[in-house]
């Protein structure tokens, strides 16, 4: 897209046809190039149409209301068969938690992006095939590894559907994939607000019918409170898509807050552990830690990454980036070197083999991103080539994901 424009600086008839044919794209890649074209008029123009802040809140339409509204009570619907259906509720929603507000996304994202029927199809056969596996796993097996990784894998695959809604007709552009980044971002920030506001109205709600008498916990909790929550990420995106502007600007910044934090903690945590006595050779639970924080510094990384793709970003910020990074690496080295020490020690199980295969691909990914990263800083490429590694291995994750979730209950015998 980027090249697109430059190439049509002086032809806005084409300009305009791009703009209508990818409007997110467009305004990310233009967004990117305005400080190059700042001294254009014509550039000017485009800047003021693009980022114009809108002073009032869009609501959409009333079709588009009426869908969101639609898609939040059967998500609410889902979160209550337990209870309708008479099925135990740890069976239910450890198996599927992922289903019961990702479909609802993909089918607004498919409605949104107007998707072609074959695409359609293919979103729901992926769904109804996780559906039904995870449902008919055999429950004699108890809490067998080979289950528990694929309760934890599966969700990853929804969200791979998710994003192939999302990208809709273009699932090969770089922009748009880094896009779902961002979004992913967005919805994260735009949660998290529309959940503490409904805090606030539990507390508020609950004191005042206390103050008369009535004690409406149970009912509260139960009918509203878990109808309400699956509803949080459904209306966070609605307001997303329709109000760009109300985190457009949240999230870069507490991306570049966050990076460099997180890179401190990261160092001075790294020397704490020589310290501590504690390693995750020997202390399996430290080990577990130690990759949950390894995949959170990861999606940092990512996300800031994908914003600076949008935003555009300075050097200063590239080489925290790129020290953040270096540093990962060698968290990953550390818990890759302790997984592959146990499974020297003890032999493979279907959780040293995920957490085995998961760490490789996390390494390769992060040395492709440096790799990238360092360039950017050597000022031989910018930083949508860091965008574009990021993007293109995004699928290596759903297939080791789908390899988990479907192919090792087989290999191991769903122990």
């Amino acid at each position: 897209m980027r090249d697109q424009i430059l190439s049509n600086l002086d032809n806005p008839a084409q300009l305009e046809r791009l703009y209508r044919e990818d409007k997110s794209g467009f305004k990310r890649s233009f967004n990117v190039l305005y400080p190059e074209l700042k001294d254009s008029t014509f550039a000017s123009f485009w800047n003021a149409r693009l980022n114009f802040a809108k002073e009032e809140i869009s609501w959409g339409t009333a079709k588009d209301l009426v869908f969101v509204i639609i898609t939040a009570l059967l998500a609410g619907l889902i979160a209550k068969l337990p209870v309708i259906l008479s099925i135990d509720e740890e069976f239910f929603y450890m198996r599927n938690a992922g289903f019961i507000v990702f479909p609802m996304l993909s089918a607004y994202f498919a409605w949104k992006n107007q998707l072609s029927a074959g695409k359609i199809v293919f979103i729901t056969g992926a769904t109804l095939v996780g559906l039904l596996f995870i449902n008919f796993f055999p429950d004699d097996t108890g809490r067998g590894d080979s289950l528990i990784l694929s309760c934890i894998h599966l969700p990853i695959l929804l969200w791979a559907v998710l994003g192939f809604a999302f990208v809709g007709e273009q699932r090969n552009d770089v922009e748009k994939r880094l896009g779902y980044l961002s979004y992913n971002g967005d919805l994260i920030v735009m949660t998290t607000l529309i959940l503490i506001a409904g805090g606030i109205l539990t507390g508020v709600t609950i004191g005042l019918f206390d103050l008369i008498g009535f004690k409406i916990e149970k009912f509260y909790f139960e009918y509203v409170v878990l109808v309400g929550l699956p509803a949080a990420p459904i209306l966070g995106t609605y307001l997303i898509q329709t109000n760009p502007q109300l985190v457009g600007k949240v999230s870069p910044v507490i991306a570049r807050i966050f990076s460099p934090l997180v890179l401190v903690m990261l160092v001075i945590y790294l020397i704490a552990i020589i310290y501590s006595g504690k390693d995750p050779y020997n202390d399996r639970e430290f080990l577990l830690i130690f990759n949950g924080l390894l995949i959170g510094v990861m999606a940092i990384i990512f996300f800031s990454v994908a914003e600076a793709s949008r935003k555009g970003q300075n050097l200063a910020e590239t080489w925290i980036l790129l020290l953040l990074s270096v540093v990962t690496i060698v968290v990953n080295g550390i818990a890759l070197s302790a997984i592959l020490f146990r499974i020297s020690a003890w032999g493979f199980t279907p959780n040293r083999a995920a957490v085995l295969g998961s760490n490789a691909l996390i390494l390769i990914n992060l040395l492709l991103v440096t790799v990238q990263l360092f360039r950017v800083v050597s000022k031989k490429t910018d930083i949508t080539g860091v965008g574009k590694v990021i993007s293109w291995f995004l699928p290596v994750y759903c297939v080791w994901a789908i390899i988990v979730t479907f192919l090792f209950p087989f290999l191991f015998e769903f122990k």
